[in-house]
């Protein structure tokens, strides 16, 4: 970085990213520790920007680091902050609950779903034998 800062004869610069995915996180915080300025582009931004670019959503690399830059000189970005570990830890837990959620919901509607077309008048043998329900939900 600093060669590239000499190179073009810059006093400072800023570095910008787009918060979407993990693969940003590692980078952002080695960056931070290098005493570098990380900021961040909100990912509606980006995709506003690229559709008025040219009128076309497609995603590319370059096309992605163009319109990142782009946002990032016009000053549509807000700074980047290190969070501590157990915040970290935090919001890891939370995306990690929501996924697994999300899927115990979806397994339990498609055994719902294989048990109706497997076995059709099971709800109606059930309450018969007195039972509430063939799934409890959680």
């Amino acid at each position: 970085m600093n060669e590239l800062q000499q190179k073009h004869r810059l006093k400072q610069f800023i570095i910008g990213m787009e918060p979407t995915g993990h693969y940003w996180f590692n980078l952002a915080n080695w960056l931070s520790d290098k005493d570098l300025h990380v900021v961040m582009v909100n990912p509606a931004t980006t995709k506003r920007n690229k559709e008025n670019r040219d009128n076309s959503p497609s995603k590319n690399d370059p096309k992605d680091a163009l319109v990142i830059a782009d946002a990032v000189s016009r000053g549509f970005y807000y700074e980047y902050t290190r969070q501590s570990h157990a915040f970290q830890r935090l919001r890891t837990m939370m995306s990690d609950r929501e996924f697994w959620v999300t899927n115990s919901v979806r397994l339990q509607n498609r055994i719902v779903r294989w048990l109706d077309i497997r076995f059709p008048r099971i709800s109606v043998c059930i309450q018969r034998l007195g039972l509430q329900a063939v799934i409890v939900d959680p």
